[in-house]
């Protein structure tokens, strides 16, 4: 392995940044906040490329997986870490970071990959069969954890009990777990297209060593990201509260700084006429969100005894069955156009802005 692979900022940037928690640097001033704000975002960029690297050796299905399952482990990471630093938000900070992470998938992500696809290529096809599948999923685990959750009486107001809890992880884990076996097995062509265009040459897989090190430095990154955000969360939430924002701004943050890395890696598939892997990474990612956060976030919390919000005001269950309902009718026809990429990106600023100004 040649030494310039050692000294690349994917390398580097998580062993500083390691570095840079273990040795007590990360302290309560301003230059520390921004740098390890710096490394935090930068630690999650090289988790990402390092996921990719992977992910291009494994090929797809599979590589889209990966990248889902890395961006979930790392939101459940920073949602522990920020419910175990206490605040007198923590109760929330689950269900408005899943929340947040789904709004910001199916409007910014899919919104913006749609509109750049349509505006370069007027029009992109994909297999209609992976977003009905998609989206029967996504759909069913929305409804069971953050809508059921204020309807049921065993315990007063937006919260389920342990046996609630433990039933709905092992319903989420189910239908996640079937979805992975028709992805990557039964129906494994609903999710992979083939390119009519081949002029555009696509790099080599990386040799096995390259593998094994994206592997390491994989799980070193996400070990940092978790560290790091937990140390920089008294920080955030001074922000949001200097501002006068609810503290549901907070989980859109965390959300935010986990999904922008892969949202540039679904922008770009995109720019290059794949609206599939697009739709794979965004959807993917939005179902393992919910999916696999929900049931790890509910047994720590039921390990922990700690109370935590999953049910979630009218406000926003109507904001959220908007946004399922158009994207539904956006993938209903196996090809895109700049209007639906339009609707969704108004509906990502609907959000934002009713989160700021409640």
């Amino acid at each position: 392995m040649k030494l310039k692979n050692f000294l690349h900022w994917t390398v580097l940037v998580p062993i500083i940044s390691g570095l840079f928690y273990l040795g007590g640097f990360l302290v309560d001033s301003i230059i520390s906040n921004i740098l390890g704000g710096l490394l935090l975002f930068g630690s999650v960029l090289a988790a990402v490329h390092h996921a990719e690297v992977i992910a291009h050796k494994v090929g797809e299905p599979y590589g889209t997986i990966i990248l889902a399952i890395c961006i979930t482990i790392l939101e459940v990471g920073l949602i522990i870490s920020f419910m175990l630093s206490g605040g007198e938000g923590a109760i929330t900070y689950a269900r408005d970071t899943v929340f947040a992470a789904v709004m910001l998938i199916l409007n910014g992500i899919l919104g913006a990959c749609i509109w750049i696809g349509a505006a370069k290529y007027k029009e992109q096809f994909f297999m209609r069969s992976s977003g009905t599948t998609y989206l029967v999923s996504l759909v069913a685990i929305l409804v069971l954890t953050l809508i059921l959750p204020n309807y049921t009486s065993s315990i007063r107001g937006p919260f389920y009990t342990n046996a609630q809890l433990i039933f709905v992880s092992l319903a989420c884990l189910i239908i996640y777990g079937t979805f992975l076996r028709v992805q990557t097995v039964r129906h494994r062509n609903f999710f992979v297209i083939e390119e009519e265009d081949h002029t555009t040459h696509e790099a080599d897989p990386p040799s096995l060593p390259k593998t094994f090190l994206s592997l390491a430095l994989l799980i070193v990154s996400l070990a940092v990201v978790i560290f790091m955000a937990k140390g920089l969360s008294p920080v955030i939430e001074d922000f949001v509260e200097s501002i006068g924002s609810p503290r549901a701004l907070v989980g859109v943050i965390i959300a935010t700084v986990v999904l922008l890395p892969e949202g540039f890696a679904a922008i770009r598939a995109a720019q290059n006429n794949q609206i599939q892997t697009s739709i794979n990474l965004g959807l993917g990612s939005a179902l393992a969100s919910v999916g696999l956060t929900i049931p790890a976030v509910s047994m720590v919390c039921i390990w922990f005894d700690i109370p935590f919000v999953l049910g979630l005001d009218m406000k926003s269950i109507i904001l959220l069955a908007l946004s399922v309902f158009i994207v539904m009718l956006s993938l209903s026809r196996g090809k895109t156009n700049i209007m639906y990429g339009a609707v969704l990106i108004v509906n990502l600023a609907a959000y934002i802005f009713t989160v700021i100004v409640p």
